[in-house]
């Protein structure tokens, strides 16, 4: 039971975080399936900046600095969506798509280009790199605390008293439902979308890293982030783009990803069912229940929408 609760936390927290940011892109009307790729940029960003850091900075600053590259980085390369879905116009679903693929192919050259060129690299050959985590996990008694569900706790309450109690908030969600009338009152769309893509890819990229750094110490770029990202979207759908129902369904799915990592060590062993099964299962049940609710919800009215200013 205490590994079920442990890896479920540390699976919620990712979710919710990149959940949360594609909740913010959608909000101001794009749709945001480059989290995947987001994610992948981020971390690969974080661990860089860990790995090059090594020793020789304080916990703290490696902490700060790690987060911090992988936060840029994920806005960075959110900005190509931003760009092709709010400049040009084009399709959100094929650009999103394109920037995943993307990632992978820049994570992958980046490792080995790497390990081929540092003493310190794990081969020429090698898609892995090598860090230190300890800096993210702290332990009070018994108990282990990863640093990135603070992060998460802080950044769920700020996410829904930004969208639902500040003027600012409210300009974003407009930009999602109906950006004519919200033009016509004088909120510039183009900048608000821009404003939601970019909290998106802030978001995204910090769920990278808290999706390759607590649990592990080495990562194989080839994976990326192993569905992580599609998996947050159907927590964003199935928790209504509304925060507190996402972190729900973040602990929901969670939950049953976290089944493969106990597969091994619980009374699961004794039924005899592969550990692929159990890799398998929040997809599944993200496929059933968005199946069944998916009638029921209730995105943003322009999301996937071009604004084009002449059309209203």
């Amino acid at each position: 039971m205490i590994l079920l609760i442990k890896y479920t936390l540390l699976y919620a927290v990712v979710l919710l975080l990149v959940a949360l940011g594609g909740m913010f892109s959608e909000r101001s009307g794009v749709i945001n399936i480059a989290l995947e790729g987001i994610m992948t940029i981020g971390g690969l960003s974080g661990i860089f900046a860990l790995v090059l850091l090594g020793g020789t900075a304080a916990a703290p600053v490696r902490v700060l600095l790690a987060v911090l590259a992988s936060v840029v980085t994920g806005m960075i390369y959110s900005l190509l969506l931003a760009y092709s879905a709010i400049n040009l116009k084009a399709d959100q679903t094929i650009g999103g798509t394109a920037l995943n693929m993307l990632a992978t192919a820049v994570a992958i050259v980046s490792v080995k280009a790497y390990n081929n060129l540092s003493p310190a690299g794990t081969g020429a050959a090698s898609t892995k790199l090598v860090y230190d985590n300890a800096p993210f996990i702290y332990r009070i008694g018994s108990v282990t605390i990863n640093i990135f569900l603070i992060f998460a706790i802080i950044i769920l309450v700020c996410s829904s008293l930004f969208l639902f109690r500040t003027k600012w908030g409210l300009r974003l969600r407009a930009c999602g439902e109906n950006p004519q009338a919200a033009d016509a009152v004088g909120v510039n769309v183009y900048r608000w979308r821009y404003v939601g893509v970019l909290i998106s890819g802030a978001l995204g990229g910090l769920g990278g890293l808290a999706y390759m750094v607590p649990s592990v110490s080495t990562w194989n770029f080839e994976v990326g982030v192993s569905g992580a990202g599609f998996l947050a979207l159907a927590v964003m759908i199935f928790g209504q783009w509304k925060p507190y129902r996402i972190a729900g369904a973040a602990v929901f799915f969670a939950m049953f990803r976290s089944l493969a990592n106990i597969a091994d060590s619980t009374a699961l062993v004794n039924l005899g069912w592969s550990k692929n099964i159990y890799n398998m299962m929040p997809f599944l049940a993200s496929m059933i229940l968005l199946a069944f609710t998916s009638g029921n919800s209730r995105a943003p009215k322009a999301e996937g929408i071009p604004y084009d200013k002449g059309a209203r």
